[in-house]
């Protein structure tokens, strides 16, 4: 390896540290809040409920603004927008530990809201734009593997926080300050990012900055595919204990098991989609394939009478099929963002995250209410095997409009 090409290598990798350090806090950042319910709830009296409501407005305010973060990344800079967002979400949640009431902490989750909208197209931004495109494929995995560890580590971090710092609000003020550790981190080292690529002109349709890029085809079916897969993964993640206690009598803590292997499985899915991302040249095929291998891997928990071991087996293979589709579903995003429109695309096609995760549970919840677990699974399974028609859909799209 030349010298030229092994500074190259250390770049990206420096990139991919700095962005997926940013996505794994915004993920932290996301249940720093809800890890602290149980005590603030003994502390200013407010209900369950009312905690469910602050998480509420939280995600809302987040899927709202995610296209418009996309528009100011197109605008602004990715780096720009990247370290705003940053500052807002560890203002917001460190407000919330000196808030005096819990209308405060409703206010401050506003805040914090605004700040989560940026990661997806702001990191996404800076990814396209600055790594090298055969490094691409690992580093979106890098960079979703990232948030899922964010996740995993928010709650015993968090425990430990209140334990060191005198309660939940030491904690979230804690929890602050290592997101503005990491901010100073991004802000000294933003020189390693590249400069967005400048639109071109010549292009038959829309122009490339132009908000009517959002209404084409490939865009329209990647927040659909977004939205589709959200919608499944919202009825394992949500109601999957229910459901296996429906169908298989197990038992909460077992099913929370059978759902942590689904989780750490998906994670061990995008390490190896990053290697498979990197080597494919249809990454149609590799999503698609993942999507229906998900599905029928999931089908088969609604047999009746499947022993335990073989439930988990499904789950797993199910977790890591999913996330093995997740580098190559965003280089099909990739591919169909127009030059000069990265940001937006990327906003708000994964805002349909949100409107899946939003639309979804009430499916979910009407099928369980009616006894019919088995139901819930099949659905589950009819909705990834829905977004495999929108996968094939986009890209045939890029082409042809390529």
């Amino acid at each position: 390896m030349t010298s030229t090409a092994l500074h190259g290598a250390r770049r990206d990798i420096s990139i991919m540290g700095l962005i997926g350090l940013a996505h794994g806090l915004s993920h932290f950042l996301q249940l720093a809040l809800p890890s602290m319910f149980l005590a603030i709830r003994a502390d200013l009296g407010v209900s369950f409920a009312a905690l469910g409501m602050a998480t509420t407005v939280f995600y809302v305010v987040s899927g709202l603004c995610q296209t418009a973060a996309g528009f100011a990344v197109d605008r602004f800079g990715a780096p720009r927008i990247l370290i705003a967002g940053l500052g807002l979400f560890a203002l917001g949640v460190g407000a919330m530990g000196l808030a005096p009431s819990f209308g405060v902490i409703v206010a401050c989750a506003i805040v914090a809201g605004i700040g989560n909208s940026v990661f997806h197209p702001a990191d996404f931004g800076i990814l396209n734009a600055s790594i090298t495109p055969k490094r691409l494929g690992p580093a979106f995995s890098v960079h979703g593997i990232s948030g899922n560890i964010g996740w995993a580590l928010a709650p015993s971090a968090m425990a430990a926080f209140a334990l060191w710092f005198g309660g939940w609000r030491g904690a979230l003020l804690a929890a602050a300050g290592v997101a503005f550790a990491a901010l100073a981190l991004v802000v000294a080292r933003r020189d390693l990012f590249a400069a967005p690529p400048v639109a071109a002109g010549g292009r038959a349709g829309p122009a490339p900055g132009s908000p009517a890029v959002l209404l084409s085809m490939p865009i329209q079916m990647c927040f659909l595919f977004f939205l589709l897969l959200a919608a499944g993964l919202i009825g394992v993640q949500n109601f999957g204990i229910p459901t296996l206690n429906q169908i298989h009598r197990f038992s909460p803590e077992a099913a929370a098991v059978a759902l942590t292997t689904f989780l750490l499985a998906s994670g061990a899915g995008v390490l190896c989609g990053g290697i498979v991302a990197a080597r494919a040249t249809r990454h149609e095929h590799v999503a698609a394939a993942g999507m229906a291998a998900a599905a029928g891997f999931v089908a088969l928990v609604a047999l009746a009478g499947l022993p335990a071991w073989a439930v988990l087996a499904c789950l797993a293979a199910a977790g890591f099929a999913t996330g093995l589709t997740n580098p190559s579903r965003d280089m099909i995003v990739r591919a169909a963002a127009p030059p000069g429109s990265t940001g937006k695309v990327y906003g708000f096609v994964y805002s349909g995250l949100d409107a899946g995760s939003a639309l979804a549970p009430i499916l979910f919840g009407m099928l369980l209410d009616r006894g019919a677990a088995a139901g819930v699974v099949f659905a589950i399974a009819v909705l990834w095997l829905v977004s495999i028609a929108t996968i094939y859909l986009m890209a045939h799209a890029s082409r042809r409009r390529g």
